[in-house]
């Protein structure tokens, strides 16, 4: 995979007045651009997306008369008027009747948008049949003003890794096609601390926008906990069960929020309620598991590509504990969105709602995965560091039930001193991920639960995470034992850097470990690996003013390596398949760590 087969991030946050002004030239304005105060977005709309399958003529996305089914949209939970809530971000997907204008094609509108936060959500396709990419300004309360750059991947060939939303159709006037229509939410970093007062869309006329809003600044959360989703897997299949997860905290405070996400899915699901408790031993709870609420209901409806933050409980959480979150599905789930490798039991019940049972009795299985739970997060504490990595983050082969995945070391080294601040740590390892490609392919159920690539996946799994701080990116051997090449994965972190740095946060790189002696670790990837090590130490070492885009580096090569076989790790830290470290080496990696570079 090439740079421009990647993600199509949020590139060039800072773009030069020259190009708005180029732009302002070379496209005449609408009447509505021309509007000297600015308006709702829904009183732009001028194109129609939606139509029904029995009139597809009512509607013209892409100017070829096709568009995309209401039916589809219904079972997919995307209701008129429903918003709904992705990468932090409330949505709410136009209220219009079937034929009615439900977008608008960007021409430089300014529209009003007040609030304040850390970025900007769009929710957006293009129709010209690739990425479409434009240039506008956000307008604050102090006259002041700051430019972003906004990416819309094509609404029928755009990467299925990335979007929203997938729907199996697409609407023409000669018939509906069994072809994915996609839908996407592309988040840009504004001014924190900033009143809005409007946004000027960009001028691209294929790029078309249904929703735009503020999402909202979480730094009154710290995150703890987080996996993240690595495949849409078949489960169960589960009907009228409770799910009991176990979940290891960093951090503590006084109160406490969960994350669900239903990521990459085609269809709804219910949660029809949720605790949390602190685990005593097993599936049983230290005390009566306290009720979670969503919006003040007991439970949740999570649209296909949405997910759902709970109400603020307060609840003391404790720091490096255990946490039963417990939650029935009143309907049947045979698929879900999951975290395939966990090093943890968690449990299911026998039939019924058994969310605020304390004792085990009913939880009458295991299991293995972490199905829809994405994140907790604590009130207050001083935000997060984020761990973007593969397998050997995600503490393949450390202890079972034991948490010692080296990002828990890494925790339990920042609480035990006072000279920097307490972050929490948040784990979004996926064994087998790579940076440049794809393993899962962002859609449908699949046995493949590698992820989508680190640079498919850093918005939702790094940018979107509570009040994050710094981000580690210990990721590349998959990409080398699988044919990349150096050039390659240099490119690819070189992307992850900037894209990073763009939202204000700390990013550094951790050097490759040795794998010597594994099947696909052969001399010609411990090359390639070496010449990585090499850019990382010599380059990305200077910081910030180098041209790599990291502020720092780790060296967990150093860390693993034996000084005697330098491409094999010390036989000490060795887990016995010459790729991934066990307990020892898991603990070594954490210690590499300098604790003062992971502050901002």
């Amino acid at each position: 995979m090439r740079r421009g087969d990647r993600q199509p991030g949020i590139r060039g946050l800072w773009v030069p007045g020259v190009i708005l002004a180029l732009c302002a030239a070379l496209i005449p304005l609408s009447s509505a651009a021309r509007a000297t105060e600015p308006l709702p977005l829904t009183e732009y709309f001028d194109n129609t997306a939606v139509s029904d399958d029995t009139s597809p003529g009512a509607a013209d996305f892409d100017g070829s008369g096709a568009s995309v089914s209401a039916q589809d949209l219904t079972a997919a939970g995307w209701t008129a008027g429903r918003t709904l809530t992705v990468q932090g971000a409330r949505l709410t997907w136009p209220h219009r009747e079937l034929g009615e204008p439900d977008n608008v094609r960007a021409a430089g509108q300014p529209v009003r948008l007040r609030g304040q936060g850390d970025a900007l959500a769009f929710l957006v396709a293009s129709t010209g049949g690739d990425d479409v990419s434009a240039a506008g300004t956000v307008s604050y309360t102090d006259g002041t003003q700051s430019s972003y750059w906004l990416t819309a991947p094509d609404w029928r060939k755009g990467p299925l890794a990335t979007k929203a939303v997938a729907l199996p159709h697409v609407n023409t006037p000669d018939g509906q096609l069994a072809e994915k229509a996609r839908l996407y939410v592309v988040t840009v970093p504004i001014e924190q601390g900033r009143e809005l007062d409007s946004v000027r869309l960009p001028y691209a006329a294929d790029l078309h926008v249904f929703a735009l809003s503020v999402r909202a600044d979480p730094s009154g959360w710290t995150g703890s906990w987080a996996a993240p989703t690595s495949t849409y897997a078949t489960v169960g299949p589960w009907t009228d069960r409770t799910l009991r997860l176990v979940v290891h905290t960093s951090a503590g405070g006084p109160r406490v929020r969960v994350r669900f996400d239903n990521t990459f899915a085609s269809a709804p699901v219910r949660i029809g309620s949720a605790t949390v408790a602190v685990q005593a031993a097993g599936a049983t709870a230290s005390g009566t598991p306290v009720p979670l609420t969503f919006q003040g209901a007991p439970g949740a409806e999570l649209a296909a590509g949405a997910q759902s933050f709970s109400d603020p409980l307060d609840f003391t959480v404790p720091a490096d504990t255990n946490l039963l979150v417990s939650f029935h599905l009143p309907g049947t789930v045979t698929a879900a969105p999951l975290h395939r490798l966990t090093q943890q039991r968690s449990y299911v019940s026998s039939p019924g709602d058994h969310t605020a049972d304390g004792s085990p009795a009913p939880y009458t299985s295991t299991l293995a995965t972490w199905p829809l739970l994405t994140g907790v997060d604590v009130g207050g504490g001083p935000g997060a560091v984020v761990v973007l990595g593969d397998s050997i983050s995600d503490g393949q082969q450390s202890t079972l039930d034991a948490n010692r995945r080296w990002p828990d070391v890494l925790a339990d080294r920042l609480r035990a001193q006072s000279a920097v601040p307490r972050y929490g740590v948040l784990n979004q390892g996926i064994a087998a991920n790579r940076v440049l490609t794809d393993r899962y392919p962002g859609d449908g159920v699949s046995t493949d639960s590698g992820g989508v690539s680190a640079l498919h996946r850093l918005d939702r799994d790094v940018l979107a995470q509570a009040s994050a701080r710094t981000a580690i990116v210990f990721e590349g051997v998959n990409d080398l034992r699988t044919g990349a090449s150096a050039e390659d994965v240099i490119d690819g972190l070189r992307e992850l850097a900037e894209r990073v740095r763009e939202r204000g946060l700390r990013v550094l790189v951790a050097t490759i470990g040795p794998c010597g002696g594994e099947a696909r670790c052969t001399s010609v990837v411990d090359e390639q690996r070496v010449a990585v090590n090499t850019w990382i130490r010599e380059e990305a070492a200077a910081g910030p003013d180098s041209d790599t885009g990291f502020d720092g580096t780790v060296d967990f090569d150093a860390a693993l390596r034996d000084p005697a076989q330098p491409s094999r790790l010390l036989p000490a830290y060795d887990s016995g398949d010459h790729l991934h470290p066990g307990d020892a080496g898991l603990a070594a990696l954490a210690g590499a760590v300098e604790l003062g570079a992971l502050v901002p």
